[in-house]
């Protein structure tokens, strides 16, 4: 979806300014963000996509006015409800007023380094061939979807060139509704940032992204 995160090329929030040495968290109460955030995940009733989307679909005047881990809890807000595992008063009370949905698995504390080591891994196996190579000139769908996709809004309907053919992984655009994980090929596609920005952007910039095979036509 057309969401508050997809921000590139939009002009008034000002530059990227990296911190040097920029800490991992800049409070306390982050870490415990990141916590919880990961261990509900580990229940086992959504997955990395749907989470994304609930982050994609907060108001955008919520979304430009919270930090990053504010957006995470808010949108694990979200999932928690829409999985029954507490109510909205509950959350604006504090208080368990039910028992709610039963988590399919706990993470125990003993656990977190091996789960942690092991990640999330999206690679599947395909039979499919690629279906371009490097080298080939694609053109990116020019779409709209009302839910979730991976494939940036600025880069969409323009035209670039594959850098990498990668193996097939799970394709967010169906995994975040519980469609199927519907596994695609994944390309590196590289365009020319006046392809991308017009003919007042800098002439030594690309830009790359990462596209599923469904996202791209031949050029």
């Amino acid at each position: 979806m057309n969401g508050a995160q997809d921000l590139g090329g939009q002009m008034g929030f000002g530059p990227v300014a990296p911190e040097k040495d920029e800490p991992y968290f800049h409070a306390e109460w982050e870490k415990r963000a990141l916590g919880v955030t990961l261990c509900a995940g580990a229940m086992g009733h959504w997955n990395i996509d749907e989470s994304r989307h609930a982050r994609e679909t907060l108001h955008p005047a919520d979304y430009y006015s919270s930090s990053y881990y504010e957006i995470w809890i808010k949108a694990l807000e979200k999932l928690l409800v829409r999985h029954g595992f507490v109510t909205g008063g509950e959350l604006a009370s504090g208080e368990a007023g039910s028992d709610g949905t039963t988590p399919r698995r706990v993470l125990k504390a003993a656990d977190v380094p091996a789960m942690l080591a092991r990640g999330g891994p999206c690679e599947r196996e395909i039979q499919a061939a690629p279906r371009f190579a490097a080298g080939d000139r694609v053109r990116t769908r020019n779409m709209n979807p009302a839910g979730h996709t991976r494939l940036p809004r600025y880069t969409r309907g323009r035209v670039g060139v594959v850098e990498t053919v990668h193996e097939g992984f799970v394709f967010p655009d169906t995994n975040a509704h519980g469609k199927g994980e519907d596994p695609q090929r994944v390309y590196t596609v590289v365009f020319d940032g006046r392809e991308i920005w017009g003919a007042d952007a800098d002439p030594s910039l690309t830009v790359s992204i990462d596209a599923w095979e469904s996202y791209l036509e031949p050029a």
